[in-house]
């Protein structure tokens, strides 16, 4: 299996410093600073890339869960909200919530949830997470 890779600067000092990171791809890439990550000013953050994995990742393996099933979906829509707050002397990213909206043809709404929670656990970021980050997840057939 591939081992992905992905590189950040960061110039200056915490709060009047800025930082840009780039993913071996070419793909991912974008500029972040203590206001795009801890205010609202303009800009990308880590808690918005891992949201964009955690979404990502979910919406994959729910949908080879469902395939394994014998109830393929038709659509898996995923959305992440990555919340970081101050605990203590510092920041800790706390709480990952996941709403899903899947169109499944075939699927009753108990086999779905149950498929839905086991993806929770099982997907790999979800796993890299857990035990540190409390994982929210609310599942819609749509």
């Amino acid at each position: 299996m591939p081992t992905r890779k992905a590189s950040a600067i960061w110039e200056k000092g915490l709060k009047d410093g800025k930082g840009s990171f780039k993913g071996e791809s070419g793909t991912v890439n974008g500029s972040y600073s203590f206001g795009s990550r801890f205010e609202n000013a303009a800009g990308s953050n880590p808690e918005e890339l891992l949201a964009a994995a955690e979404a990502a990742c979910f919406s994959m393996a729910l949908a080879l869960g469902l395939e394994k099933n014998g109830t393929p979906a038709e659509k898996v829509e995923t959305s992440a909200a990555c919340t970081v707050e101050k605990v203590g002397d510092g920041f800790k990213i706390t709480t990952m919530s996941l709403i899903v909206n899947a169109t499944v043809p075939g699927i009753d709404d108990a086999k779905f949830q149950q498929i839905a929670q086991g993806t929770k656990d099982g997907c790999p970021v979800s796993q890299a997470l857990k035990g540190n980050v409390a994982i929210t997840l609310t599942a819609k057939l749509g």
